[in-house]
């Protein structure tokens, strides 16, 4: 039991380090070669559990639009809200906005799965909703944060991405493991990114920096295989609802990676909105079972 928690710790710890390694790619990179990169790397870290997949699970067509809405989903709509998120905001905020998903699939739960949400679970909700905006007004602009509040905002449209793709996973992982709908994400990413090289708008490479070319293999290998897999662990050994607590957890070691890698800050007025997002997910944690369906969750 030990070794599952401490699992679930190391899986946040680096889910909350892929927004850190996210800001030093873009010093180095366009968004769109970053997100590529990354999916091309976890792909090829895929490739050679192909038979494995072909072993464990068995397809069926009328899976393939469900599979294709989660895949979209996420990386897809979700890597180019967030990075566009990215450019604008600090990765703290950034990662402070992640503490609303398992609230946020909590409410897309009740209605499409028909899971229970308590009151407790609303009164939450709209505590840390409120934190949120408070946060973002709160947030001053600087060369890393140019508009943090439209960054922000995006960073919650990334959310809303990841709520679809949990809900659409929650039903796909009865009949599919975890890593092989992981791999799916991966395969069709790299192939939804790859066109976005050609756009004019996207810069490609002159030269190749050792420091953000190192973040894009680090995003792609490890935090796809290492953070998944720790996950997938973790709830292999515990209850799926204690498991979606963790995800909390991301915001907290954002702050401090964030602090310590990136130098950035918050201001007084963003401590207390942050307090009040924490707060807010606590009190729709008491006595409340909702946040289940969040136990299938991720982050970047």
């Amino acid at each position: 039991m030990l070794w599952a928690y401490l699992g679930l710790v190391a899986a946040m710890i680096l889910w909350a380090s892929s927004f850190v390694a996210l800001k030093l790619a873009f010093r180095g990179f366009d968004p769109m070669v970053v997100i590529f990169g990354r999916m091309l790397v976890a792909s090829f870290c895929f490739l050679p559990f192909v038979p494995r997949f072909r072993a464990r699970n068995r397809f069926r067509r009328r899976d393939l639009p469900t599979l294709l809405f989660m895949a979209i989903c996420e990386p897809c709509l979700y890597f180019i809200f967030e990075a566009r998120a990215l450019e604008l905001t600090t990765a703290s905020q950034a990662g402070m906005i992640t503490a609303l998903l398992p609230l946020m699939v909590a409410v897309a739960a009740r209605f499409v799965l028909k899971e229970t949400l308590s009151g407790s679970m609303l009164a939450g909700f709209a505590m840390a909703i409120t934190g949120a905006i408070w946060l973002s007004l709160a947030g001053e602009a600087s060369a890393d944060a140019p508009q943090p509040l439209l960054g922000n905002f995006l960073e919650f449209v990334a959310m809303v991405c990841a709520t679809g793709y949990i809900i659409s996973l929650k039903r796909l992982t009865r009949r599919y493991t975890p890593f092989f709908l992981t791999a799916i994400q991966a395969f069709v990413g790299a192939v939804f990114f790859f066109p976005f090289l050609a756009l004019p708008s996207t810069a490609l490479p002159s030269q190749w920096a050792w420091g953000p070319t190192l973040a894009i293999v680090y995003l792609g290998a490890v935090i796809t295989l290492g953070a998944y897999g720790l996950y997938n662990y973790g709830v292999s050994r515990i209850p799926a609802s204690q498991a979606s607590i963790f995800v909390n957890l991301i915001p907290v070691f954002t702050v401090f990676l964030g602090w310590l890698i990136l130098d950035e800050r918050f201001t007084g007025p963003q401590y207390l909105a942050s307090a009040l997002v924490f707060v807010g997910i606590y009190i729709s944690q008491r006595r409340s079972s909702g946040p289940a369906a969040a136990g299938e969750s991720r982050s970047n």
